[in-house]
């Protein structure tokens, strides 16, 4: 308890650079670590002030399916939101990916907002055999986080001429929903 935590520069210098010959390292002397109170108390209100700039809450921007459509290349594979009415939802036969495993329980829709309409896939579940109902009506006002597929960019898009074909060959802007949230009327 009465040890002495003083020590030279001198001290630490020749220890940090030179380790004992004996093959040991000398005792660590611990020293207590104070914080100035004025920077405790800045530090607690700045942590307190996080959640208020960065809430996972907070509302991303909204992007119309207008802008989408006007310069596709721009959002490729940018993941964005979109407010819109679900049309015409259509679930799919269950799918293979190139990994080999079937996929059940996606469906497609349109999502039309007041500047649009943009093709949307909801993709299933992967190895798991299941029957499930699409997660969305006809009609329902959503927002959906989606990564936008544009043409010319290679890849496929999920559709009911064999499951998915090729974007490039026929033009395809195309939503993949990754999370899709009911919006009150």
């Amino acid at each position: 308890m009465g040890e002495d935590y003083s020590h030279s520069l001198d001290e630490n210098l020749r220890w940090s650079h030179h380790p004992p010959d004996n093959g040991t390292m000398p005792p660590m002397r611990l020293r207590p670590f104070r914080v100035d109170p004025c920077l405790s108390l800045w530090l607690s209100f700045a942590l307190a002030c996080i959640p208020m700039v960065s809430s996972p809450l907070q509302a991303e921007a909204t992007t119309t399916i207008q802008e989408v459509l006007s310069d596709p290349a721009l959002f490729h594979l940018r993941q964005i939101t979109l407010h819109g009415t679900v049309r015409n939802v259509q679930p799919l036969d269950p799918y293979e990916i190139p990994a080999g495993s079937t996929c059940y329980g996606g469906y497609l829709f349109t999502l039309e907002d007041d500047t649009a309409s943009l093709p949307v896939a909801v993709p299933g579940l992967c190895g798991i055999p299941l029957v499930k109902d699409p997660d969305v009506e006809d009609g329902a006002r959503v927002a959906i986080e989606a990564t936008i597929q544009a043409p010319s960019h290679g890849g496929y898009a999920l559709s009911f001429k064999g499951g998915k074909i090729a974007m490039d060959q026929e033009g395809i802007v195309q939503a993949i929903a990754t999370r899709i949230t009911p919006l009150a009327d």
